[in-house]
């Protein structure tokens, strides 16, 4: 069919955008291209930090409340819950009291506190050794040999905390804030707040685990825009096949025909947007199909890891079978936060039990198992961001949806269940102080007792980073603004630098 630029655009045409895509035989996938046409012939457009301005170009990059140390985020998701006194919260006191009721240490324990009511044991020291590491001293765990190299960039938070004992609401808390689905991430109200530095990629790209181990609880929801807009919501890339589907055009649209329908959907689109200029799910829609077009370029080439030299691979742990798959997201991360990329969350693990860090059963040879996967190409990410001169203004943050109690869960081997009540997190580059650790647990890391740290401060402490105040990064939805923090959170300042 061919189609003459602007002679047929009529008042009826317009009432039938989706009549005119079905006669044309164009596909969606190619309304993206409007968006060359449409800056071309627009300019560029000043955009301000308010609502209004986001319409007309929601990825458009935007400047922070006050200045940033950060500029991008690298979340790594350790899936599941890890236990903080098998990782990073050493507890020289749990392995002196091994064996022992953990009433003799917190009379109000109650044996609802984990997910299984009818498996409490007594007190368990950790499987692990663990040694002082770096310049600061940090005692590590053996499970982490290379990250322990690490340790003089991260601060590390033992007195995280949350309410949900079971992982679906928690992991939307730690995600979103909120224990239940339909609110935005961290990821989309960063990429909300700030845009993107690239116009070819996603701002936000979320990993999973790629060894058949599925998605975690809650799927997609929790890297979900929820009320924001569409277009900040995270881009899933499959850990498996094409990471992204539909990138590659089809053979039979020549460039002539291409060029007729791009002319002819740019001046469509245009019309549309002026007399509908307040609907932003409008302009979110267009701009993904922008986004989907400039991407089928820029995404392939990306992905494409074979132009890295053999050393970089070597860094990460490309071809060691036990990480491989881990090692190829972390230098992919690197890769597209090099390139723009604003936010990437990777996910260590997958649904619940052993294909997770959810160590009910045999807390040994579970951690240890994840930890092979995880602590090599997370360490090469920390140092190939450094000596890129990236970590300075890349977060980096090493987190799951809550900890693990410090007894024994009975049956089987020896394992333990969820703990709400206490959590460690690490933070690293982008604007943190090295080698520091924030709040404390108790004598057997069972609660957060010193400079207790709810998920709302973590999140006030990630925004505050990236130059954005957590009681100003609001969005109004059902009569009321709403934020990533709610009504609560306070930046952790004795861990900025």
């Amino acid at each position: 069919m061919s189609i003459e630029k602007t002679n047929w655009i009529d008042s009826q045409t317009m009432h039938s955008r989706r009549g005119w895509l079905q006669r044309s035989g164009c596909g969606f996938g190619w309304l993206g291209l409007q968006a060359m046409l449409a800056q071309s012939a627009m300019g560029p457009i000043a955009l301000a930090d308010g609502l209004g301005d986001r319409l007309q170009n929601p990825l458009a990059p935007r400047e922070p409340h006050f200045p940033a140390r950060a500029k991008r985020v690298v979340w790594i998701f350790v899936n599941g819950g890890p236990s903080h006194v098998d990782t990073w919260d050493y507890k020289p006191g749990l392995e002196k009291a091994d064996g022992k009721s953990i009433k003799e240490f917190d009379s109000s324990f109650s044996d609802t506190t984990g997910f299984f009511r009818n498996a409490v044991g007594n007190l368990m020291k950790s499987p692990f050794a663990f040694t002082p590491r770096g310049k600061c001293g940090k005692m590590v765990s053996s499970i982490f040999p290379n990250l322990g190299e690490h340790v003089d960039k991260m601060a590390f938070i033992h007195s995280g905390y949350t309410e949900s004992n079971n992982h679906s609401p928690a992991l939307f808390a730690i995600n979103t804030g909120m224990a239940r689905m339909g609110f935005p991430c961290v990821g989309s109200w960063v990429a909300y707040g700030l845009g993107s530095e690239t116009q070819d990629l996603p701002a936000f790209l979320v990993m999973s685990d790629p060894k058949g181990r599925g998605l975690p609880k809650g799927h997609a929801a929790n890297w979900s825009a929820g009320f924001l807009p569409g277009v900040y919501q995270g881009t899933y890339l499959k850990p498996t096949g094409d990471a992204i589907e539909n990138l590659k055009p089809p053979v039979s649209l020549t460039t002539r025909i291409q060029r007729q329908q791009l002319d002819a959907l740019a001046e469509l689109n245009q019309m549309h947007l002026q007399s509908h200029a307040t609907e932003g799910e409008l302009a979110a829609r267009i701009e993904s199909f922008e986004l989907a077009f400039r991407m089928q370029s820029k995404a392939p080439e990306t992905l494409d890891l074979a132009d890295e030299p053999e050393h970089i691979h070597k860094l990460y742990g490309i071809g060691d079978p036990k990480c491989d798959h881990f090692a190829r997201q972390c230098l992919m991360t690197r890769r597209f936060l090099e390139r723009g990329v604003r936010f990437v969350q990777i996910y260590s693990g997958g649904m619940e039990n052993e294909r997770s860090w959810d160590g009910h059963v045999d807390i040994a040879g579970n951690h240890q198992q994840f930890a092979d996967e995880t602590d090599r190409p997370v360490a090469g990410l920390l140092a190939d961001l450094e000596q890129r001169g990236m970590l300075e203004d890349t977060l980096v943050i090493w987190c799951g949806e809550f900890g693990r109690l410090p007894i024994a869960q009975l049956g089987g081997k020896p394992g333990r269940d969820h703990n709400p009540h206490c959590f460690t997190a690490w933070l690293a580059g982008g604007g943190v102080q090295g080698g520091t650790t924030y709040g404390a647990s108790d004598e057997v890391g069972y609660k957060a007792a010193v400079d207790r740290v709810h998920l709302n401060d973590l999140h006030a402490t990630i925004l505050h980073l990236l130059g954005l105040d957590h009681q100003r990064l609001t969005y109004p939805y059902n009569g009321r603004n709403f934020r990533l923090t709610d009504v609560a959170g306070e930046v952790i300042h004795k861990i900025v630098a």
